[in-house]
């Protein structure tokens, strides 16, 4: 069973910057990064594909983080600057065990892989 082992979390103050990381067990197809506040549903973040030639953001988050992976340590990164009050949320990491789906990667549904998620807390 691969696991996806999310860090980087914390509580960070408005305009201050954080890393996550996710690690998985094994090699991974696309990765990406969702998060969830409490009362909403799960929204996409950022993605990257397999060889980085493609890498996708939401509205919200373009400009200030960027998503990097590194395949040789099976890792994801989501550098997160000019943090805001409104990216507090439990990030969760997701991976895709296989190739070739036409879902999009910025899809829930294109994801095999979900990690338990860590918190992300901006305070003003």
């Amino acid at each position: 069973q691969v696991q996806l082992v999310e860090s980087g979390g914390g509580w960070v103050q408005a305009g201050d910057s954080l890393r996550l990381s996710c690690g998985a067990s094994a090699s991974m197809y696309g990765m990406g990064w969702f998060r969830q506040v409490p009362g909403k549903e799960r929204e996409f973040v950022a993605a990257v594909s397999r060889s980085a030639d493609v890498i996708r953001y939401s509205d919200s988050v373009k400009g200030r983080f960027t998503i990097s992976r590194d395949n040789a340590k099976n890792t994801v990164y989501l550098q997160m600057n000019s943090l805001k009050l409104e990216d507090t949320a439990v990030y969760y990491c997701a991976a895709r065990g296989t190739p070739y789906s036409r879902v999009s990667l910025s899809s829930e549904r294109y994801y095999t892989y979900w990690g338990q998620g860590t918190q992300v807390t901006v305070s003003s």
